[in-house]
């Protein structure tokens, strides 16, 4: 039987085989395999992930804001980088967040699998133990250290790195605080356990913000250097979890 003729369960059976890069490709053969593929919700992507996600972060709310099955796998393959993380750190099984080991005198960061020069992206960063003295949350270079000595606040202390401390509400670059945020009057700190912040990237007007229980922070950093850009954490506490969710572009308004 020519593969025109093969109803659209059997193709979605048969991409669900292929690589991202393949089913990529394949959107671009006809008309009929692109309706297919762009459907983010239909077997060939529940089957990927399937695949490709752990049982366990399916079935959780980590992955509430993905609505999607075809947003879910994007989300996995833009998770914490296992081979781009401080020793101290570890990739917990379901992709998505990281273990800290509780290694006294030591400050530990990880970066994501891919980085940004153009576009605008959004992700959630969930903070899922104690936050300690530092917990910093922002974008950091290739160049930018990933452990030291001593607590201090490493995302941030130097020109490859740019953070929010959300214990203190200091934004922190190249080793100097930039002034608190958000701009409010007694500013409410993170103290909830598994609140979600975003955090949004716009390479194109390179700035970087936050949201925090969808409220809009402001603008955070301006004047951002055209270059990758990673998703970035550094924490101080043992035993705390971090996990981080890509979005996608961000919803305006």
């Amino acid at each position: 039987m020519h593969v025109d003729f093969l109803p659209d369960i059997i193709l979605g059976n048969i991409f669900s085989y292929l690589s991202l890069q393949d089913l990529r490709n394949s959107s671009l053969v006809c008309k009929r395999w692109y309706s297919i593929l762009t459907d983010e919700d239909n077997d060939v992507w529940r089957l990927h992930c399937i695949h490709k996600l752990a049982e366990e972060v399916l079935s959780s709310d980590l992955l509430s804001s993905t609505p999607s099955y075809k947003t879910k796998l994007k989300a996995f393959h833009h998770a914490w980088n296992p081979e781009d993380c401080s020793r101290n750190i570890y990739i917990k099984p379901n992709g998505f967040t990281i273990h800290r080991n509780p290694v006294a005198q030591s400050t530990d960061g990880v970066r994501g699998k891919i980085g940004f020069s153009h576009g605008r992206h959004a992700w959630e960063v969930v903070w899922e133990g104690p936050l300690g003295t530092v917990a910093v949350v922002g974008i950091a270079t290739k160049e930018a250290n990933l452990q030291t000595h001593g607590y201090i606040a490493l995302l941030g202390s130097d020109d490859q790195s740019w953070g929010w401390n959300l214990v203190d509400n200091h934004l922190l670059h190249n080793g100097d605080s930039q002034g608190n945020y958000p701009m409010l009057n007694n500013a409410p700190k993170y103290q909830v356990v598994g609140e979600r912040i975003r955090v949004i990237l716009d390479c194109d007007d390179n700035t970087l913000a936050f949201e925090r229980n969808y409220e809009f922070l402001g603008v955070a950093f301006r004047g951002l250097p055209e270059k990758l850009l990673y998703p970035s954490v550094s924490a101080v506490y043992g035993h705390t979890e971090v996990s981080m969710v890509y979005l996608g572009p961000p919803l305006d308004g």
